[in-house]
């Protein structure tokens, strides 16, 4: 069983490190506010997958927490960028 949360550990910090190279290669604004909710999405599994690992379920209170605040963050980015093209909400 360690195997597979290894191998799961493993697939998602690779999804964070394409999504790094995302960020900085851009090109357009819409795909580095993409990869920040992918961010927060991929933060929560991996806290979901140590939940299951460590046996700790206030993990499980954590990774909700970060999925709430990554959705907020993306919300706010949204807005931002709208304002900075001159659009009206």
């Amino acid at each position: 069983m360690d195997i597979i949360f290894i191998i799961v550990s493993v697939f998602l910090l690779l999804n964070i490190a394409l999504g790094l190279i995302r960020v900085w290669r851009g090109p357009t604004i819409a795909d580095r506010l993409l990869t920040t909710q992918l961010f927060g999405t991929t933060g929560m599994a991996i806290l979901l997958v140590l939940t299951g690992y460590l046996e700790q379920l206030t993990l499980l209170n954590v990774a909700i927490t970060f999925n709430v605040l990554a959705i907020l963050l993306v919300i706010g980015l949204v807005q931002v960028w709208k304002k900075k093209k001159g659009e009206s909400s």
